[in-house]
């Protein structure tokens, strides 16, 4: 068994992490330690002095003028619930698109139990969103459209400033889940006429798992009820949730630790520069694919090429049990990949893929040329070997 081991799961989690960020969490576990809003001593204040600072790079990253709108949660999932469950009321109705993810799809189908309903508006075989579609399925009962920035299944990228444009021109609410995107490509709220980007610190911001967040606007801010409520170190004298932000979606003590390691993690993007990563993972994309094609046996599944395309790649084997051949490549080659349906089961619905599912194979800055080479040479092998011909 080789036991050298090539990391191709990027789009679950970013590996490795800029060593900035580990440290960064260490020291602070070690020599910091305080909470914020609560202790009155310098430590306390150093600490919530670099939430904040936390806060404002992110506004910078996403073009968004208010880091009071900045909300911590836990991840993108925690994220995407907060608005569509504190927004969404008996009789409303959302607009989605056929290639979301189970963080978006399962508080959906969980609220329909509660009267609210959801379209979703169609996509093609390459997961290209139908813009010309969404005037045919307006309706009066329509509160918000919430849609995902770029499949993690094939990585197409969503048109988000077209989709803005028609959410303002209708009085929707523009609801943005940006776990594949953020950090990576520019996104930029003002111009985007976005209300809520939700996303995640642990994969294109290159953070740690369990710290997330969403930058939200006022307005929509004030229509949501807040999940959860409790102590925020501010009006401590009353007992209501707090009327501003962001203390009213942020009680209890927040992931201070990984919100170090994410004010780490930022630095590190500010320094280097996302145009230089996104170019530099699209590259590896770029000569994957192109390896991809002179190999039989191998279905690509979406684009054929890098342009509107996250750095995600969908393959088939159509000789070969999917999960054995991601198998196969763990045990004989060290390489490591996603399979299976990758918690969008309509997404492989809408791109023919389902029950069956992919292999998943998805690009960091931190991969190199020859790690794809290998990929590609292993991907040969395994298509080469004699096995039945399975029928998607």
């Amino acid at each position: 068994m080789n036991q050298t081991k090539l990391y191709f799961d990027n789009a679950s989690t970013t590996f490795p992490k800029p060593e900035a960020v580990p440290t960064a969490m260490a020291d602070f576990i070690r020599y910091q330690g305080s909470n914020i809003n609560r202790g009155t001593y310098s430590t306390a204040y150093e600490t919530e002095e670099l939430v904040f600072e936390t806060r404002e790079q992110l506004c910078r990253l996403f073009h968004f003028p208010h880091s009071k709108n900045v909300l911590f949660t836990a991840n993108v999932t925690t994220s995407l619930n907060l608005v569509l469950k504190g927004l969404l009321k008996p009789g409303d109705h959302i607009l989605t698109s056929a290639m979301e993810h189970n963080a978006v799809m399962r508080p959906l189908v969980q609220l329909e139990k509660q009267a609210i309903t959801f379209t979703r508006i169609p996509c093609n075989r390459l997961g290209e969103l139908d813009t010309a579609s969404m005037e045919a399925l307006l309706t009066p009962r329509i509160k918000a459209l919430v849609l995902t920035h770029a499949s993690n299944v094939c990585g197409t990228l969503m048109p988000l400033k077209e989709v803005g444009t028609f959410c303002r021109k209708h009085g929707l609410y523009f609801i943005v889940d940006a776990a594949q995107t953020a950090g990576v490509f520019p996104i930029d709220m003002e111009d985007m006429k976005i209300d809520a980007l939700c996303f995640t610190g642990h994969k294109g911001l290159l953070g740690p798992q369990g710290i997330g967040g969403l930058i939200i606007r006022d307005e929509l801010a004030m229509e949501l009820t807040p999940l959860i409520s409790g102590g925020t170190g501010s009006i401590s004298h009353l007992e209501e949730v707090p009327d501003f932000l962001p203390d009213r979606f942020e009680p209890g003590t927040l992931n201070l630790p990984g919100i170090v390691g994410l004010h780490a993690a930022l630095a590190y993007l500010e320094e280097t520069g996302m145009e230089q990563i996104r170019n530099r993972e699209l590259a590896l994309t770029n000569l994957f694919l192109k390896g991809i094609k002179e190999l039989k046996n191998i279905r690509l599944i979406g684009k054929a090429g890098t342009e509107n395309r996250a750095p995600v790649v969908s393959l088939q084997m159509l000789h070969m049990d999917n999960a054995e051949a991601a198998f196969r490549l763990e045990q004989e080659y060290g390489i490591l990949t996603r399979v299976g349906l990758h918690c969008a089961p309509n997404a492989h619905k809408t791109l023919g893929t389902y029950p069956t599912g992919t292999i998943r194979f998805s690009f960091g800055h931190f991969n190199k040329e020859e790690e794809i080479h290998t990929a590609l040479r292993a991907l040969g092998a395994l298509a080469a070997s004699n096995r039945q011909t399975y029928i998607y």
